[in-house]
């Protein structure tokens, strides 16, 4: 089982993202990651979708997904090469004494500090999932309060459409 991500350009109307999270459902097909937003197109929205499934499946899935009125165009953008990012909001028990230790973790991995209270710290991650993963791994031990991940949003590299 390989890990897909899957572009899904639709028409913004009421209802899509049901039929399309509803057809995924209907195949056994669980949605790890799912992002949803306007397009560079008026009118249409972009779906990104994280799943994993064999090749053919996925096929399968693509051809599936074309019979919805309102999909215009599938693309398993993991078949070429691609960025891949998300977003992550940690906010992490920091006591003043243990700022610098977190401070220095967030540094490593590029993250920022977008807000700091009396004892907590939310710290902002972006990249790719494995780096995400990451960052809360390394925080983890100072004491997670609340964590919030956007899934994943990409696109082909270069000139490739």
């Amino acid at each position: 089982m390989k890990r897909h991500t899957i572009s899904i350009l639709v028409n913004n109307q009421p209802g899509v993202l049901q039929r399309v999270a509803g057809l995924f459902g209907r195949r056994g097909f669980n949605i790890e990651s799912i992002t949803v937003g306007t397009s560079e197109e008026p009118g249409l929205s972009r779906m990104v979708i994280v799943t994993t499934g064999d090749e053919k499946t996925i096929e399968q899935v693509g051809k599936q997904l074309y019979k919805l009125i309102d999909v215009i165009k599938v693309v398993d953008l993991s078949a070429n090469p691609m960025v891949a990012r998300e977003l992550a909001l940690i906010k992490v028990h920091a006591e003043p004494a243990a700022r610098p230790e977190i401070l220095g973790v967030v540094e490593t991995f590029r993250a920022s500090v977008v807000d700091i209270g009396a004892s907590t710290m939310i710290v902002q991650a972006v990249g790719d999932t494995e780096k995400i993963d990451a960052i809360i791994e390394l925080l983890k031990p100072y004491g997670i309060r609340e964590l919030s991940r956007t899934g994943v949003t990409a696109m082909t590299r270069g000139s490739m459409k």
